[in-house]
């Protein structure tokens, strides 16, 4: 009885995987032509006209045609750096912005625990709750919650037992109701996130963990934490977004940014300027600024899916 030995293959003979074809690298690409040509003109036009408009010194006389256009550089942009009032908004929406994403990620991730121990009718109560303040108008909830603090005709106040008392003339009293209004609209969308995320962490981890002694709270840090840290580093980030660029809530609940500008952010600042002074030249160059600074975050928000193992 013979045996017949195969030699192994040469590394030099075996088949090599082609190489993708053109087509197949081209696909992908094809598939977001259709968004991108609706997106590009959407949002590249205004963008493109925002920066023109930045470097010239476009005020009302240019709008009525009394005066020519007149090209200035970069005047306006260092106009805005040599000026202190710009950096004290740019330094005060910071902070705003700040505050306000920490309040709403701790909101939205304590009611996502109490979601996964509640039943089902104080779940689907909760829920319904959360999207109706998600679905709410930025500007119906700002007026509403203004309502709710109004000097004399407040629930607040007479609850209270407080009599004429203006919440809205303190500065920082002003940006926490502000605060709580934007966390108002804004914790749902963390809630639903999380929620969704401590669903998808595997009972089988839970239990191991159990079984190893630890308790439902180390449980929470040490486990669950840690699986939801990709989830987190997008909502933090989603939320970074929509704070830094808040204006409905301050321009309607501080009558265009509190006496005196107090709690002028960079968005109603943008707004004044352009609009209330008529510099709308250096009023574009505002939100070139911030455009930039949105666009460095987005950047690391399309990191963070990518990271996460999300599909763009």
């Amino acid at each position: 009885m013979t045996t017949v030995t195969t030699a192994p293959a040469d590394p030099e003979t075996r088949v090599r995987r082609a190489p993708p074809r053109p087509r197949g690298r081209l696909r992908p690409w094809l598939y977001l032509l259709p968004s991108a040509a609706v997106l590009l003109p959407l949002f590249g036009y205004p963008i493109y006209m925002l920066g023109l408009l930045s470097v010239f010194d476009y005020r009302q006389a240019q709008v009525s045609g009394g005066e020519p256009t007149r090209f200035i550089g970069f005047d306006n942009y260092a106009t805005l750096l040599g000026d202190q009032r710009f950096w004290s908004v740019l330094a005060q929406t910071v902070v705003f912005a700040a505050a306000l994403v920490i309040a709403t990620l701790a909101v939205g991730a304590a009611l996502a625990v109490v979601l996964t121990k509640a039943g089902r009718v104080p779940r689907l109560l909760l829920s319904l709750a959360a999207m109706a303040a998600w679905a709410a108008p930025a500007m119906t909830g700002s007026t509403v919650w203004m309502f709710l603090f109004d000097a004399d005709l407040g629930l607040v106040n007479q609850l209270l037992g407080i009599e004429g008392y203006n919440w809205f003339y303190d500065k920082w009293v002003t940006f926490g109701i502000v605060g709580a209004t934007v966390v108002w609209h804004s914790f749902p969308f963390v809630m639903v996130t999380l929620y969704a995320g401590i669903q998808a962490v595997p009972s089988s981890v839970l239990e191991a963990a159990s079984l190893d002694g630890a308790s439902a709270w180390h449980s929470f840090w040490r486990v669950i934490v840690p699986m939801l840290r990709p989830l987190v580093t997008i909502v933090v980030i989603q939320s970074i977004i929509w704070d830094f660029k808040i204006f409905t809530q301050i321009y309607v609940m501080t009558n265009g940014g509190g006496i005196a500008g107090q709690n002028s952010v960079l968005n109603v600042y943008a707004y004044q300027t352009a609009f209330g002074s008529s510099e709308y030249g250096l009023g574009s160059a505002i939100g070139v600024i911030m455009t930039l600074i949105l666009l460095v975050v987005t950047l690391l928000y399309i990191r963070a899916l990518y990271r996460s193992g999300e599909k763009l």
